[in-house]
């Protein structure tokens, strides 16, 4: 098994807390995992670990993922949401961490505040992992970036456009993710949802260490000329739903649509591939679009052959999984 020694002991509150190395050892353990899990070999490598899934927002994925991912290796999980516990009300929040670093090996945190998941980090005492917060989504990267390279292999010199709110948490945890792997990364958004200064920056100078770029533009069918991965997320992220309507006027002009694939002249070719973290109002299916229809995906792209958003969900788990053996063992 090729474990990551230098992660032993270990958070992961964002991708700033591994190194390029890391992150490509982090993926070649997932995929290792995989392949077991896909053999039918029932691991023990989380065996006697018990985890907290400490979650402050719903859930589908990444608590699907992290009670599949531990169970496979012979972990077990307790979910405890926001109800369920005095979680910074009756009890302080570094009490609270405290108290779960003496009976759990390690915490899964998603929530708000990325300083909830720093303070979970400093009074616990075990390795916790940062499963969404406003800031940043790092274990969604990983399972991108493994579903990327599942179809194209190298991943080094691809682009990947992600077109959208450009200063959500997805878009900021794979701009840094991008740029560890030596991608391009190009982020469409309008001007008014544009990341931070602070951000760009840092990521624009890992890029270059990798032999990749950052690109800031607003430009739908410029953006998308080359791209390989193009990416898309929810225009109104939890905690934003007073914006909806804004959003939506604001995002039309960039949603995912057949005319935006062929703009990146790979359509029809194995050279492109639709990735969404979900879930995804592709259809009128759903609260959010029996009126207004698809919104930021259109229901034939989120159906193509080239759409890969059920690997990309299903490499949650191996992702995760490959977080907490080499954090953990």
């Amino acid at each position: 098994m090729n474990t990551i020694d230098s992660l032993s002991g270990r958070s992961l509150l964002s991708l700033n807390d591994i190194s390029s190395d890391e992150l490509t050892r982090l993926l070649d353990l997932a995929a290792e995992l995989k392949e077991r899990k896909l053999a039918g070999v029932h691991g023990e490598l989380l065996d006697r670990k018990s985890i907290s899934m400490l979650f402050e927002k719903a859930s589908t994925r990444t608590r699907c993922a992290t009670t599949v991912a531990a169970a496979d290796e012979g972990g077990h999980t307790d979910y405890l949401g926001a109800k369920d516990i005095h979680l910074g009300k009756k009890e302080s929040l570094a009490d609270t961490a405290r108290v779960l670093g003496r009976m759990f090996d390690g915490i899964m945190f998603r929530g708000y505040a990325q300083k909830t998941v720093e303070a979970l980090a400093k009074h616990s005492g075990v390795p916790v992992w940062n499963g969404l917060t406003d800031d940043c989504h790092p274990t969604q990267a990983l399972a991108d970036l493994l579903t990327v390279k599942e179809h194209f292999g190298d991943i080094a010199g691809l682009t990947l456009l992600y077109i959208g709110d450009g200063r959500n948490n997805v878009a900021n945890s794979l701009m840094l993710g991008c740029a560890m792997a030596g991608m391009n990364f190009v982020n469409c958004t309008p001007k008014d949802l544009t990341p931070s200064t602070a951000l760009v920056g840092r990521a624009t100078e890992v890029a270059s260490a990798n032999g990749g770029i950052v690109k800031i533009c607003d430009d739908p069918a410029a953006a998308a000329a080359g791209a390989n991965v193009v990416y898309t997320d929810v225009w109104v992220s939890m905690g934003e739903e007073d914006k909806q309507d804004e959003r939506l006027a604001l995002l039309r002009p960039y949603q995912v649509n057949m005319a935006l694939m062929e703009a990146t002249g790979n359509l029809g070719s194995e050279k492109v591939i639709f990735l969404h973290c979900l879930p995804a109002f592709h259809d009128a299916n759903t609260e959010v679009t029996v009126e207004s229809g698809a919104l930021e995906v259109t229901d034939d792209v989120f159906e193509a052959p080239f759409s890969k958003v059920f690997d990309e969900a299903e490499n949650r788990v191996h992702t995760i999984k490959a977080l907490m053996v080499a954090t953990l063992t």
